[in-house]
């Protein structure tokens, strides 16, 4: 049985993690409704980004199909995995790791590269995976400039042929302790086909459709790559406040569970004591 000294000292420590994790939780709590404003006031520009370019390619000629809509016969496919730099944030990181190892399974017949955004991901992956480029300094300053040069980089290599198709892993934000682990398509984009079911309308376009298209499309594969950062950063906060509050509840409880057994120690002890003094004392009566 551990002595009362090393019962204190384990408290001592359990209470200064506590210290810890409590400030981390409130940390990540500030940092949260920061990189939720972001994300929700992104959203709705990103989604109109691709209503645009819907109205545009509606009527549009079919032949004159963007290079970064173009669909190809699959050789090589690019995984952009979105993680963080820092970990304590539960199964955030790994999440994303696990299904990128789902993915390889799932497209073992290709050849296959990653590109890590966070070092969790970069870990996970130099060591037996390709990888094509590092881009985990982004969060050094995390900006739209910053991504879309990431972005700008791979959109280059798929033009050139490099891959055929790339998708983004990331931790989608629902709430503060929700996220939801989501890989979509980021290149080729999917063009919507004209059906007859849809109205036809008469735009006015200056300039022209295609001069149109060739700006808004990369403009929304970048915003597209910075949705996706955007929304691992707010999921970041929540899975770490989330994580940080459990850790300082179990905490509390180990805590709680020493102190009650470190009384019975003293309780105990002091028994002892006071039967060897009295023991001490009859043994002198009697002597």
């Amino acid at each position: 049985m551990a002595n009362l000294k090393e019962i204190r000292g384990r408290i001592t420590s359990i209470s200064s993690t506590m210290q810890i994790t409590r400030a981390m939780k409130m940390v990540s709590a500030a940092k949260l409704k920061k990189a939720q404003d972001a994300i929700v006031m992104l959203r709705p520009y990103s989604e109109k980004l691709q209503e645009l370019i819907q109205n545009v390619n509606s009527s549009s000629d079919p032949d004159q199909i963007s290079v970064y809509a173009q669909k190809r016969k699959v050789k090589r496919v690019l995984f952009i995995a979105v993680t963080s730099n820092r970990g304590l944030a539960g199964a955030f990181n790994s999440s994303i790791v696990k299904e990128l190892n789902l993915q390889f399974q799932n497209n073992s017949q290709y050849e296959i590269e990653v590109l890590p955004v966070g070092k969790k991901a970069f870990d996970a992956v130099r060591r037996n995976r390709t990888v094509y480029s590092n881009a985990s300094s982004v969060y050094d300053n995390l900006n739209f400039d910053a991504v879309a040069h990431v972005a700008e980089a791979v959109m280059t290599s798929f033009k050139e042929g490099k891959f055929d198709e790339v998708y983004l892993i990331y931790n989608k934000f629902i709430n503060a302790a929700t996220q939801e682990v989501t890989t979509e398509q980021l290149l080729p984009i999917s063009m919507p086909e004209n059906t007859e079911s849809q109205v036809e309308t008469d735009y006015i376009f200056e300039p022209n459709r295609t001069e149109i298209l060739d700006n808004l499309i990369p403009k929304s594969i970048k915003t597209q790559v910075f949705k996706a950062i955007l929304d691992s950063v707010a999921s970041e906060h929540g899975a770490r406040m989330t994580a940080m509050h459990k850790a300082t509840d179990n905490a509390q409880a180990l805590k709680n569970d020493l102190v009650i057994f470190y009384n019975k120690a003293r309780q105990a002890a002091i028994t002892n004591e006071i039967l060897e003094i009295v023991s001490g004392a009859e043994a002198l009566k009697n002597s």
